[in-house]
């Protein structure tokens, strides 16, 4: 290990604070202790000066504030070091590998950011005349031809702000299509027990009742009970593929056949596109609808309030009832049409008040281009690649879920080899964070029991990943010795100890209040 002259390394597992010792002031070492911005006081001061008003407010009426606002007042400094040392409590993809499975958590590069401040782009206003836009338009429309090429579809949807939007948006094109078809009587939808929970839910939501379709045990939709369950009442099939185990379904082409045979439609769950994008076009396959996570395939910022994008491409059959509003080619350049008529004639209507995320749109096409579409096929075979690496590392301590064969994109775990050790998954997940790691996904999917799901994407370079499953190695080699209380306890050094998660779920703390404020009747 190399230094500097004025200092030493701590000694490994120092941290731990084994000895008892805690600072006086609540910090560790040069991370600083931070209370929340209510508790920092300063009611009586304002970083910033003004005149008094020249004229009274007797305009207002009873909207005059007769009571101090509520909020602190902080410097800049302070305000700049509060956030600072916020920002220094939270996980992120800068700091170290974010194993989320099933989230995609890829790191976000910093070009798309400063495409997508450009003049142009950061200070559009969606009310603004179509023709001072057209710049930003047809950045739309390249996005639109690149998502068509990569997925095989000839109509892609815009507006849908996320994932889940794209779920609704795709299923409200299928409840329009059977309903001019003369077939709204179809009522059911079918989807697998390894779906993402929002599968059913919006399936529900639409209006549609919603069967579950049995698994096989090597992971993958069982084709006989799919069958079985197929019938004129069924609307459609939502599948993801590579499906939540992360393995692809082999029998995507003949699933996709006999859902067509009886008169349904075939939904796909394009969450994990990321595995398979420049390689399979999932148009090909015989997907109908298929919606595509910007930030989880083509690198936009992931969830932080939003807003988000999930674009949708349909198949012939179904572009017809895209949503509005339809970009198009007019004779004075592009345009958007907002209303049923002319293509857009049998559209199921809007989904948003506007046009979608433009911010998001620029982040999309700058990866895009940057990576060309030999750049964007090595993205699906590095992220298969390193999660086929985490697999085969990992199963030297831990047992696969699906141990025969390669995985795609994400590597699934059981909790088989932590029987008899006294260590439960969330122990073990809470222990990752002493370790400084983000815990993977835990219990998901259901299908597995005590699931540990991990998606190290096509962003980490091997040396991340040694590192990763070095620690992952180290604390399954810890568990199987007994070393229960490093699990049970954990996490030690993060800012909070382990919560008490069920009460927090069911009596959240939503709101901040001083200690002597009186409690409201209803509490």
């Amino acid at each position: 290990m190399t230094m500097n002259n004025v200092g030493r390394p701590t000694a490994p597992g120092a941290a731990a604070t084994a000895s008892g010792h805690t600072s006086l002031t609540g910090a560790r070492g040069l991370l600083q202790d931070e209370p929340l911005i209510f508790e920092l006081g300063g009611w009586d001061k304002t970083g910033v000066d003004f005149d008094p008003p020249d004229h009274d407010a007797y305009d207002l009426g009873d909207l005059v504030r007769t009571a101090p606002i509520g909020i602190p007042g902080l410097s800049e400094p302070e305000t700049l070091r509060h956030y600072v040392r916020l920002s220094q409590k939270n996980h992120a993809i800068d700091l170290a590998l974010y194993p989320l499975g099933s989230c995609t958590m890829k790191h976000n590069p910093r070009l798309n950011e400063k495409m997508a401040r450009l003049p142009g782009f950061a200070d559009l206003h969606p009310l603004q005349p179509q023709s001072t836009a057209q710049g930003a338009l047809e950045l739309m429309d390249r996005l639109a031809h690149w998502l068509k090429t990569l997925t095989g579809m000839p109509a892609v949807a815009l507006t849908p702000k996320a994932g889940a939007h794209g779920e609704l948006c795709g299923l409200l094109c299928i409840k329009a299509a059977h309903e001019a078809a003369g077939n709204g009587d179809r009522r059911r939808v079918l989807v697998p027990t390894s779906a993402h929970g929002t599968n059913p839910a919006t399936a529900a939501f639409v209006g549609y009742s919603v069967e579950e379709i049995a698994q096989t045990a090597d992971g993958r939709v069982d084709l006989a009970d799919l069958e079985a369950k197929l019938g004129p009442d069924v609307a459609a099939i939502m599948v993801t593929n590579p499906n939540t185990c992360g393995l692809f379904e082999r029998e995507i082409i003949e699933i996709a056949r006999i859902t067509h045979a009886h008169g349904a439609y075939f939904y796909c769950d394009g969450a994990n596109f990321n595995a398979i994008v420049g390689r399979v076009r999932p148009g090909d396959l015989g997907v109908d609808a298929m919606h595509i996570n910007l930030h989880k395939t083509f690198s936009t910022p992931h969830g932080g309030g939003g807003p988000g994008a999930g674009p949708v491409v349909l198949s012939e059959a179904l572009a017809p009832f895209a949503p509005a509003p339809w970009l198009v080619h007019g004779p004075d350049g592009l345009e958007l049409v907002e209303e049923a008529r002319d293509q857009a004639a049998q559209t199921f209507g809007r989904m948003c008040a506007f046009q979608g995320q433009m911010g998001m749109f620029v982040r999309a096409y700058a990866y895009m281009r940057s990576h060309g579409s030999d750049g964007l096929r090595q993205v699906a075979e590095d992220a298969v690649l390193n999660a086929n690496y985490i697999k085969a590392v990992l199963s030297a301590e831990m047992t696969p879920a699906f141990p025969d064969g390669p995985c795609m994109h994400e590597a699934l775990f059981d909790d088989h080899w932590l029987e008899g050790t006294g260590v439960t998954t969330l122990d073990f997940a809470k222990a990752m964070i002493d370790e400084g790691f983000h815990p993977m996904t835990m219990y998901f999917p259901l299908v597995v029991h005590g699931a540990m799901l991990i998606e190290p994407t096509e962003t980490e370079s091997k040396r991340e990943l040694d590192r990763f499953c070095d620690a992952l190695l180290a604390l399954a080699r810890a568990a199987k010795a007994g070393d229960v209380e490093r699990f049970t306890g954990a996490p030690y050094l993060a800012p909070l100890s382990r919560l008490d998660e069920t009460m927090a779920a069911r009596k959240p703390k939503l709101t901040w209040r001083p200690e002597h404020a009186t409690p409201l009747a209803a509490e």
